[in-house]
């Protein structure tokens, strides 16, 4: 029987792989043309190789991170794989996710995607999405919400700062070279985050 963690990665990847199409149009606006196409191809090799009976979620994750790491192309791979792998790590041996393991992971993943890409908030990429989700997890645990009441709000504030790269020039990667005509388009790096986030969310509510 799958256990709970390869059950969320496939929550995810199903979610992906729905939006391969939307993914990659809208990476045809200012990048490669390949998110979508890459990003799918990454996690159903996730869910090829992850063993469905793994109960260690760190070792899913890091085992997820090393797959996307070797299989997405382009920056995306890097990046995802680097928040994944960093994930696992902290979550090494637990067999179970608490609200502040969540709010471990986003900073893990933050902070892997920062050292990894040199990227900051601002320069429309995923972290425009994960940084205000992450600032909200945290603030809705501090004031007593449960995991999935903060995650909801963290979710909104994802989809706020996919709203948010739209207005902003890209200065990273292949839309970098666009300058400002990179305006008016979504990031599909956020995009990818934030369908990640509500993936999780769906788990959990569903679980």
């Amino acid at each position: 029987m799958p256990s709970s963690i390869y059950n969320c990665l496939s929550e995810i990847g199903e979610r992906i792989i729905a939006n391969k199409d939307y993914l990659t149009e809208l990476d045809r606006e200012i990048g490669d043309s390949d998110h979508g196409i890459n990003m799918a191809r990454g996690f159903k090799a996730v869910l090829e190789k992850v063993n469905p009976e793994e109960q260690d979620i760190g070792a899913a994750l890091k085992k997820a991170g090393m797959t996307l790491l070797s299989t997405v192309g382009g920056a995306s791979g890097p990046l995802y794989g680097t928040a994944y792998m960093e994930s696992g790590k902290i979550l090494s041996g637990k067999t179970e996710l608490t609200a502040e393991d969540m709010k471990k992971i986003f900073e893990a993943s933050i902070a892997g995607i920062q050292k990894r890409g040199k990227a900051i908030r601002g320069e429309k990429t995923m972290l425009d999405a994960l940084i205000p989700a992450s600032e909200t997890y945290a603030k809705k645990l501090s004031e007593g919400s449960d995991m999935i009441q903060a995650l909801e709000a963290a979710c909104e504030s994802a989809r706020e700062g996919v709203e948010y790269t739209k207005t902003i020039t890209a200065t990273k990667g292949r839309a970098s070279y666009l300058g400002e005509r990179s305006i008016g388009h979504q990031d599909p790096g956020a995009t990818s985050a934030m369908l990640t986030l509500e993936a999780i969310l769906d788990y959990l509510k569903g679980k």
